[in-house]
């Protein structure tokens, strides 16, 4: 599998060998696993993109309903970002690594 090319080695060590790490070692059969993001936490600094060695994420701007149904914190804290979020442009790519979600620095991210 091609690696997107703003992988970055070592940020992507460091979250693979992360003792928290959940999922499955990127042994999942791709799309069984769903990572759910936390609008109102994610600032869309792009970590998530930085490891995940399937092209899973990519950052954008966070999509007018989403931005609608945050909390008036939420909202700031997305405004002061830009309304810069991560989006799941490939979903059905991951293989619950996890990788993303210790990589995280705001703790926006899940897998499910």
């Amino acid at each position: 599998m091609a690696r997107p090319p703003s992988l970055n080695p070592e940020k992507a060590r460091r979250a693979a060998a992360h003792p928290d790490r959940p999922g499955e070692d990127c042994r999942a059969e791709p799309g069984r696993t769903r990572i759910v993001v936390d609008r109102g936490r994610c600032e869309g600094k792009g970590d998530c993109v930085e490891v995940c060695p399937y092209g899973v994420f990519e950052v954008g701007r966070i999509a007018d309903e989403d931005f609608a149904r945050l909390g008036v914190l939420g909202k700031l804290k997305s405004l002061a970002h830009r309304r810069r979020t991560a989006l799941l442009v490939k979903l059905d790519a991951c293989r619950a690594c996890g990788m993303c979600v210790v990589a995280c620095p705001e703790k926006a991210l899940s897998l499910r």
